[in-house]
């Protein structure tokens, strides 16, 4: 759940829209195919995390790219994971933080009319108020949140498309042709090329699934769980939820309603879609992004510290913790394009000395996969 909730978060609702937005229908498509390359991403990363985690000073399992690093690729490359525990200390910031803490203030502005700056205190708060019990109190916050915020999205949302079934086939159809022949200009969408629909459909899938970030498996080696490959089977689901299910659905609403080309963008551009059917439309997006934003900063917010402790030892967990807090009505009123920006370079640093590892490694990982299916067959 914490994996979840930090994977589910603003990526699913603005992410998919901005990604439309600019890239046309077929950056749908181009999520998708990140996603699918994402699941075997993803179970690498966690079961590297758990076969290589270590226990911290309080007894506590952790673990992650960093450690996976250290030691499973030998102390000469030890500079890769202090590389990766500094990009990912900083990205948290960004993708976990600042963009989470703008998209939900932007929405609560627009449904609600509810200034920045008090969405910007009120998340101040609350966060704070969590981040104090730890992991734990995480952990807990997820659990309750996470299921309930995502059905909520998910009935909304295929209502939506349901409302519009025979607009289905079509709008299927406009996804895949446009990934291929890229998309014409129309109402108020300016056009844009293949290459376009690609760079804009896997940015913003990797920005909401996070697969290669190197994020997730850190949340993934605290497990209770003793095998490796279960743990990245359970990883691999995180990404199946977050872009073929819960960002297909958003896409989905945004092409069969029309909006994707409009006026609207980002955010408002998922409210138009839900609000040309229900009733309340602009609302629940709202609600649902908020939800999905809040629960981001907590699960990123552990990632980092775990980032902050392998350079830092323990004792950085409380100054970390105050600082992820200030931070979070900095990016609420940010601007939307440097917000973006930030997270997107931020992610790409974060992502390079996981890659590496994760090559390095993969012997190890299909290893490790056929001997715990071959063990499951004898029994």
């Amino acid at each position: 759940m914490v994996s979840l909730s930090a994977t589910i978060g603003t990526g699913n609702i603005a992410g998919v829209a901005t990604a439309i937005g600019l890239g046309g229908p077929g950056a749908l498509f181009w999520m998708w195919f990140s996603a699918l390359l994402g699941m075997a991403t993803k179970y690498a990363e966690s079961v590297c995390a758990v076969h290589f985690r270590e226990k911290n000073a309080k007894g506590q399992y952790v673990g992650g790219p960093m450690y996976y690093i250290k030691n499973g690729m030998g102390q000469n490359w030890m500079w890769l994971a202090v590389l990766f525990a500094v990009f990912g200390a900083l990205a948290g910031f960004g993708i976990g933080n600042t963009v989470q803490a703008h998209s939900a203030a932007e929405s609560l502005r627009v449904a609600f009319g509810i200034e920045k700056h008090w969405s910007a205190l009120a998340m101040m708060l609350v966060v704070g108020l969590v981040l104090l019990g730890g992991l734990r109190g995480v952990a807990r916050t997820a659990t309750a949140l996470v299921p309930f915020m995502s059905v909520l999205y998910l009935i909304a949302g295929l209502i939506v498309v349901l409302a519009n079934l025979p607009a289905i086939p079509e709008a299927l159809l406009l996804i895949v042709e446009t990934a291929f022949t890229g998309t014409a200009a129309s109402g108020g969408f300016a056009g844009a090329a293949v290459a376009l629909a690609i760079e804009k459909g896997i940015a913003r899938g990797v920005f909401s699934n996070e697969a290669g970030l190197g994020s997730a498996p850190i949340a993934h080696a605290a497990a209770e769980s003793d095998s490796a490959v279960q743990q990245g089977c359970v990883a691999m689901l995180g990404t199946f939820i977050d872009t073929l299910v819960i960002c297909t659905v958003t896409g989905l609403a945004i092409v069969v309603t029309g909006v994707w080309d409009g006026d609207a963008k980002g955010t408002a551009m998922s409210q138009a879609a839900f609000a040309a059917v229900l009733p309340f439309g602009e609302q629940i997006v709202a609600l649902s992004l908020s939800l999905f934003a809040f629960t981001t900063i907590l699960g990123w917010s552990y990632y980092g510290e775990r980032c902050a402790e392998f350079l830092f030892k323990h004792k950085i967990t409380p100054f970390y913790r105050c600082l992820w807090v200030l931070v979070v009505p900095v990016g609420a009123v940010m601007s939307l394009d440097l917000v973006w920006s930030i997270a997107d370079i931020l992610n790409g640093l974060m992502a390079i000395p996981n890659v590496i590892a994760l090559f390095a490694l993969s012997g190890l990982v299909v290893r490790l996969t056929r001997d715990h299916f071959k063990i499951r067959q004898n029994n």
